[in-house]
């Protein structure tokens, strides 16, 4: 019995990592910018934390870094393992930024699988027109809890002058 569990063991090792940051919403896929390694793992990855650029679909002009954990280990190699709801995100002015006409007030923009069946972090985008600012939140959701987390991060990107 024992050769066989090395044999499996040796197979998920060999097994190349799954991606856990796919895209769900109408973004494209993100920008790996880079990852740092947290915590030391014997068997499988280190949990680390990565950081992601994720470009407006509908504002050109904009951009959005998500920082966030992944967790490493045989369940996070091979994508079963729930990833952390800690999140940051910090957006900013990359271009000449483009405002539709139409911008819905409050969309999702793009959105990361957390977990392989359950959670998602999600960025929603709300527009201001009294400031004309674009404020982008990051949030995540829970299929097997009520509300979601209560872990968010917010950012806003003004978007040439105020209004008087």
């Amino acid at each position: 019995m024992r050769p066989i569990c090395l044999a499996v063991l040796a197979g998920l090792l060999a097994t190349p990592t799954l991606p856990t940051a796919h895209a769900l919403a109408a973004g494209d896929d993100p920008t790996r910018i880079g990852d740092v390694s947290t915590t030391f793992r014997v068997i499988g990855r280190n949990d680390r934390i990565v950081v992601d650029r994720y470009d407006d679909p509908k504002v050109d002009g904009i951009s959005c870094y998500v920082s966030r954990a992944e967790t490493g280990g045989i369940k996070g190699t091979v994508g079963l393992a729930t990833d952390p709801s800690r999140f940051s995100i910090a957006c900013r002015a990359t271009g000449v930024i483009a405002v539709p006409d139409r911008l819905p007030a409050n969309e999702v923009v793009f959105g990361a699988s957390a977990n392989w069946l359950f959670k998602e972090i999600r960025v929603s985008r709300m527009w201001d027109p009294q400031k004309r600012v674009v404020v982008y939140l990051v949030w995540s959701t829970q299929a097997l809890s009520p509300g979601g987390s209560p872990y968010n991060s917010v950012s806003v990107v003004p978007v040439g002058t105020p209004a008087p």
